[in-house]
């Protein structure tokens, strides 16, 4: 129990810290652009035009809210990172508990290290962190729509327990476990793809009479989890784009969003318009190939 206050406290502190981060990153993801392009060096020099950065963006959500408007819709991610701590400690504590009784019944235990142990493990971390998820995400759809409220300035978000209440009563249950699907999916991929190529890279790139070798393979876990994260993104937008799809707010109707039927038409159209990777990076932001951008409209075309 110390050990999961401890998780709490800690992210919540972390979550506080890089609020203003996922506001910024899910404001570009929508397609929100209320700065214009402007001239500017890439790494290698060159002159480009550039949309502006996190800081930038920053600045100008404090030019019109204040410093605190950097955090709109912190009190429902906390609410959403405190109960899915408590709900993936206690799965995953039953799902070892399951296992140590299997293994005694059976007598049988894989080698740690193993490829069978690296499965049992990551499917451990996924039931765990699947309940964790599938809990939590009405507090992130509500934290969303609190952070897209900015771009058509409504108030229809103002409070955890009012937010609930009109979702409810619009959408009924299932408008709590809008974009469910594809996040889920990206989280599941993203753990796979980390932990088997950790496993991997650790197995037969990293030999143990190397220096150093914990060191070498806790890196290589990050630069794994790194790359899981960068492919599996677009689960990330466009769960995201579909938690505000047509919810009543400017910024996920028309002219920033099509209606989407299904989260599958949401991916197959930012498919093709080439905007998978959007909010991706909120550094060295070059202008999208073939767009216009919209003074008015605060937004490419």
């Amino acid at each position: 129990m110390a050990d999961t206050c401890g998780q709490i406290l800690l992210g919540s502190g972390l979550t506080v810290l890089s609020h203003p981060l996922m506001y910024i990153k899910v404001l570009v993801q929508v397609g929100h652009e209320p700065l214009p392009p402007s001239l500017g060096r890439n790494l290698f020099g060159r002159q480009v035009y550039q949309l502006p950065g996190l800081f930038a963006y920053a600045k100008h959500i404090i030019k019109i809210d204040g410093k605190a408007g950097l955090f709109n819709g912190l009190a429902p991610r906390l609410c959403a990172g405190t109960i899915g701590t408590l709900v993936h400690s206690r799965v995953l504590q039953r799902c070892q508990d399951a296992s140590k009784y299997e293994v005694s019944g059976s007598c049988q235990k894989a080698k740690e290290g193993s490829l069978e142990h690296v499965v049992n493990e990551t499917t451990k971390e996924m039931i765990a962190r699947s309940c964790a998820t599938i809990v939590t995400h009405p507090f992130h759809v509500i934290t969303l729509r609190c952070m897209v409220q900015f771009i058509g300035r409504e108030t229809k978000y103002s409070g955890v327990f009012d937010s609930i209440i009109t979702v409810y009563k619009q959408e009924g249950v299932l408008g709590f476990f809008a974009g469910l699907i594809p996040r889920l999916l990206g989280d599941i991929l993203s753990l796979w793809i980390c932990n088997v190529l950790a496993h991997l890279i650790n197995t037969y790139a990293i030999d143990d009479s190397m220096s150093h070798t914990g060191e070498i393979r806790n890196c290589s876990q990050a630069v794994t989890g790194f790359f899981a994260s960068m492919l599996t993104y677009p689960f990330v937008l466009v769960s995201n784009l579909m938690a505000v799809n047509n919810c009543g707010l400017a910024g996920g109707l028309p002219p920033y969003a099509s209606v989407y039927p299904t989260w599958v038409s949401c991916w197959r159209h930012l498919s093709q318009e080439g905007n998978m990777s959007r909010g991706n990076s909120l550094f060295f932001r070059k202008l999208p190939v073939g767009k216009t951008y919209a003074i008015d409209q605060k937004r490419f075309f």
